[in-house]
């Protein structure tokens, strides 16, 4: 069932938004050559209780992970591109760093993500992590009252296309409220005019993820890094967005 949201739900939602956008601009700030990973998830921790925040991955336990989630931020580097379990690495220069943040506050969740170059950027990396911002705002911009999810997905999917990417479905978007996943799902990939009906209350996760040379992934031995399956490096951007009477409104800008 999609729950629709208030005005003053969505206001909540984006209180929440704004601490995640803090964090995650903390984090990114923090993330330079010689830092270990297990340093930003002690700072996610740190600013979670300054704030009276509740992780949403904490205890996680879906089909897809190994057991309950025992950390509050997904990093994950390089070839690593979602539900990263941070561990006892040390970034390098020229590292791909993909944050994932979803936390609740007063009884709503925000989730966002960034992908951010540590140290010397990569052509190649600085043009992945571009597609997937270019994709994401292209999300945003179709996510308005009486078009369809299948517009959504499409401008996703197009960007990518553009960029020569190919497109992995299995995970994507998704609703959000008052818990990490709702319904519907938001496929990085779709048919204009398809698919769900937007309506104003509506709020969604959008997430564009792409590989530089593949659509295919495999599950890292952590049971839960998920990582492209030929190695290649990888990308991830993730805002919260609301459906207004007035347009899209992004709840996790910084």
């Amino acid at each position: 069932m999609i729950e629709l949201k208030s005005t003053a739900e969505i206001d909540h939602m984006r209180s929440t938004g704004r601490f995640v956008s803090e964090v995650l601009t903390e984090l990114g700030e923090n993330a330079t050559a010689g830092t270990n990973l297990l340093e930003l998830e002690e700072r996610a921790r740190a600013a979670l209780r300054r704030r009276g925040a509740k992780s949403c991955y904490w205890d996680y336990e879906p089909s897809f992970g190994d057991g309950p989630f025992r950390n509050v931020v997904c990093l994950s580097v390089n070839d690593a591109v979602l539900h990263g379990l941070p561990r006892d690495y040390v970034l390098g220069d020229g590292d791909v760093l993909s944050m994932d943040l979803a936390v609740e506050i007063d009884g709503w969740v925000a989730d966002s993500a960034r992908s951010v170059i540590v140290g010397t950027p990569a052509e190649e990396d600085v043009r992945l992590v571009r597609a997937t911002e270019e994709a994401l705002e292209a999300g945003i911009a179709a996510a308005r009252p009486d078009s369809r999810l299948g517009d959504v997905s499409a401008a996703i999917g197009a960007v990518a296309r553009e960029y020569g990417y190919s497109v992995n479905t299995e995970f994507g978007g998704h609703g959000l409220g008052r818990t990490m996943h709702e319904e519907p799902h938001v496929s990085n990939e779709g048919t204009r005019g398809r698919g769900l009906r937007l309506r104003p209350g509506l709020t969604i996760a959008l997430e564009p993820w792409f590989a530089r040379l593949t659509d295919r992934i495999v599950l890292d031995e952590d049971g839960w890094t998920i990582r492209s399956a030929d190695g290649s490096r990888t990308a991830h951007s993730e805002h919260t967005v609301a459906v207004t009477e007035g347009g899209p409104l992004v709840l996790t800008r910084p």
